[in-house]
């Protein structure tokens, strides 16, 4: 699946530049819709003819003071050196919207007999199955986790901790056996405090399933193979009615 890009202040004025329309989200990171991640991410792969970008507005201030982003994401549709609209902390629902606003621009720009861009049509593409653990940090776990069609083990973890290290090996193998069935999940505790203080992970490793958005098992310390490969089979066969938010549980 092709993914909106990473752009940077370096990196923005190509974009603008580039004679094709854009569409770019500004965001510290806080106030991200899961579903509008999940909206603009399938977007990305099916309209190749417009550039889905993505910008870290503290880390690029001259992105940032361009486009006026406060402390709320911004969606900016851009097209011939103007900016075609604008949507501040964007829902899902804007996504195709915007979509719509910034080809019908496009093609105010076109000759009688250019075929509209809008009209490409995607390489169809096989699913992609990840068989490796993802990396899931505090910006992303609403959409990698709680928003994921599939169960997920959530290993919270650190550089420092020896127990952790004893236990990656055996989660990268469990993520091909499992590929497809159940997502491996890794928070790093010390690169994402937000997510270990919202889940009250006070040691590492701490392992935890979520499926349906619920938390089914939150539990510290080391596993060896055998019990993770059960916890895996427990997980897939559990029915979890789907829940609007997860709620922490405590640690045992």
């Amino acid at each position: 699946m092709a993914e909106p890009i990473i752009l940077t202040d370096a990196q923005l004025e190509s974009v603008l530049r580039g004679g094709k329309p854009a569409l770019i989200l500004l965001t510290t990171g806080d106030g991200l819709r899961g579903e509008f991640l999940t909206a603009f991410k399938q977007a990305a792969d099916q309209n190749p003819g417009i550039v889905f970008a993505r910008i870290d507005a503290t880390s690029n201030p001259a992105a940032t003071q361009r486009f006026d982003v406060g402390s709320k994401p911004v969606l900016v549709g851009w097209f011939d050196g103007e900016e075609v609209l604008r949507r501040n902390r964007p829902w899902g629902a804007d996504v195709p919207l915007a979509i719509e606003l910034l080809m019908a621009k496009v093609k105010e720009h076109q000759p009688a007999n250019a075929q509209p861009l809008a009209m490409e049509k995607p390489v169809e593409k096989q699913p992609v199955i990840n068989d490796k653990p993802v990396h899931v940090t505090d910006a992303t776990f609403e959409a990698e986790v709680l928003n994921y069609d599939q169960p997920v083990l959530i290993d919270f973890w650190a550089e420092w901790c020896g127990p952790c290290r004893m236990v990656g090996p055996i989660l990268d193998k469990l993520a091909k056996e499992f590929a497809g069935q159940v997502r491996i999940a890794k928070v790093n505790v010390d690169e994402n405090p937000g997510l270990a203080q919202a889940f009250r992970v006070m040691s590492i490793p701490t392992i935890m399933l979520v499926k349906n958005r619920t938390i089914v098992f939150s539990q510290p310390g080391a596993l060896p193979e055998p019990a993770f490969r059960d916890l895996l089979n427990q997980l897939i066969a559990l029915e979890v009615p789907a829940k609007d938010t997860p709620q922490p549980t405590p640690q045992q």
